[in-house]
């Protein structure tokens, strides 16, 4: 079974969701378990060196948070479950508290990605794309509906798009986490309102409402943007979707994509925060370089 996490632990995505639930949010500081690494065979005193090692090592996954919090809020972060790995190796060893933090700073997770990557070919044939066909700039998003972090980059999305009106096309590809239930049935279903010509009409109430998703809301949701309903539940009860879905993810992981949300900006995985004061700098920098390698193979879809 496919394990994915959320990749993008953005400042702004994160900062959304403490100020939601701030108690949940810090429960990093004070609990004494470690999402899934395995303390069990630490005892009290290394079980409590472990936790003060990595509630106070930064994680170098370009999410701004502590190994600790990352683990909680990011479960599958490959970056702070491997520092966190190393601080328990090393508290097993009897290394100290420097000696330890010197390994975790010298392991290869400890180097953060790169900004934005090398160049890489996105296959775009036949997904949903929003802005202007000949736009320079193509972002391709790989996505899960049930995903906090994927609904909360909606609107910093749209607010790049509403700067760059003229410049940016915006290509949506299905990546929908074995983590979220509902995830594939709303990827199905975005794809049976794209067959009448509504997928970024079910696509945004159902970011907007990603928390309760679910067979009946997306009927409720369908019928509201004016869909055929018949034809839509009989879309939506065939396989019909399976082979687009399957083949977007196995796209994604083609190029490295494991959690949601993703973004290439012309051909380059982009790590950073998806905010107009993170990307602008490398929007115009695009935009004076001329067409990545997918921009011009992405066609105008709805």
């Amino acid at each position: 079974m496919r394990i994915y996490t959320a990749v993008f632990c953005l400042a702004v995505t994160a900062a959304a969701l403490l100020a939601q639930a701030p108690a949940a949010a810090n429960a990093w500081q004070t609990s004494e378990t470690l999402g899934t690494i395995d303390l069990s065979g630490l005892s009290a005193v290394q079980k409590r060196a472990v936790l003060k090692l990595v509630r106070e090592q930064d994680c170098s996954c370009l999410c701004g948070m502590k190994v600790a919090e990352c683990i909680v809020k990011d479960p599958n972060c490959s970056y702070s479950k491997q520092l966190a790995a190393i601080a328990v190796q090393g508290v097993k060893d009897g290394k100290s508290p420097v000696e330890i933090s010197k390994l975790m700073d010298s392991s290869p997770k400890a180097h953060r990605p790169k900004l934005l990557e090398d160049p890489v070919s996105v296959p775009v044939d036949g997904s949903p794309v929003k802005g202007p066909a000949d736009g320079r700039i193509t972002i391709v998003e790989f996505s899960d509906f049930e995903c906090p972090y994927c609904s909360l980059a909606v609107k910093e999305v749209y607010t790049l798009m509403a700067a760059y009106p003229k410049e940016i096309k915006l290509v949506f590809k299905q990546f929908p986490l074995s983590m979220h239930p509902n995830a594939p049935l709303a990827a199905a279903a975005s794809l049976a309102a794209k067959e009448q010509g509504k997928f970024w009409e079910l696509h945004d109430l159902m970011f907007a409402n990603f928390r309760k998703i679910s067979r009946d809301n997306i009927l409720v949701w369908a019928k509201q943007i004016g869909l055929d309903v018949e034809r839509f539940k009989n879309d939506l009860a065939s396989a019909k979707y399976q082979a687009v879905i399957q083949k977007d993810v196995a796209d994604g992981e083609a190029v490295g994509v494991y959690g949601t949300p993703a973004f290439f900006i012309n051909g380059k995985r982009y790590n950073g925060a998806v905010n107009m004061e993170s990307l602008k700098p490398i929007l115009d920098a695009e935009l004076k370089g001329g067409k990545g390698p997918v921009a011009k193979s992405a066609a105008h879809s709805n």
